[in-house]
């Protein structure tokens, strides 16, 4: 009989970003009360199961979004830079839609490619270095549980990569709300279901606290 692992791809609590701007991979950028409360009530919902490993990106809000689920296991948080978030040359600039960055021309030829896409790290390095994230929490929680905490377009795209979807796709359609889980069920190492679950509510994938 195989043993059965489950590796938890969360994604981090709503953050403080009263201008809006994409984030991206700056510090400083930390977790607003909701976000907090988003935490602890993954936290809450996680407090019976058998978690052993908890990886968390090392950017702030993620680390912040960890320390409840760490807390309640007795664990340290085991910091992995393949949970980061991606690349966008975008950083630091308001990108909503009609305002900011994307109605200047000069940043028109960053979007000449969605499939890549041009404007930031590929999709399928995103996936490829998400997935030995997971298979490593895999082979270190062999028989339990571990949490992974990154960010909204590593745990998504991740998922499309597991499920055989393209990677490009309409940001605006992504079911991975804030604090949400990914769930991978293994039966030894073979990946049998993906669980979505929403323990802290949904929220607009657009949303400017993302």
């Amino acid at each position: 009989m195989q043993q059965r692992t489950i590796v938890h791809m969360m994604r981090h609590g709503e953050v403080h970003n009263p201008d809006g701007i994409l984030y991206g991979r700056l510090s400083g950028f930390h977790l607003s009360e909701l976000g907090a409360s988003q935490a602890q009530k993954v936290a809450d919902s996680l407090a019976d199961h058998d978690i052993t490993h908890v990886f968390a990106s090392p950017l702030q809000r993620a680390q912040e979004t960890a320390t409840p689920i760490a807390s309640s296991h007795g664990l340290e948080i085991i910091t992995d830079d393949g949970l980061i978030e991606a690349e966008n040359t975008f950083e630091g600039l308001r990108v909503s839609a009609g305002d900011g960055a994307l109605r200047r021309p000069r940043h028109w030829p960053k979007l000449r490619d969605p499939f890549t896409p041009s404007w930031g790290e590929p999709y399928i390095q995103l996936a490829h270095r998400m997935l030995a994230v997971a298979n490593k929490a895999r082979e270190e929680a062999r028989g339990h549980e571990a949490v992974c905490v990154s960010h909204q377009l590593p745990v998504y795209t991740l998922r499309r990569f597991l499920e055989g979807q393209r990677l490009w796709h309409d940001p605006r359609k992504r079911q991975c709300s804030l604090a949400s889980l990914t769930s991978l069920l293994y039966d030894g190492d073979a990946l049998v279901d993906i669980v979505y679950s929403e323990p802290a509510g949904s929220s607009d994938p657009l949303a400017t606290g993302a």
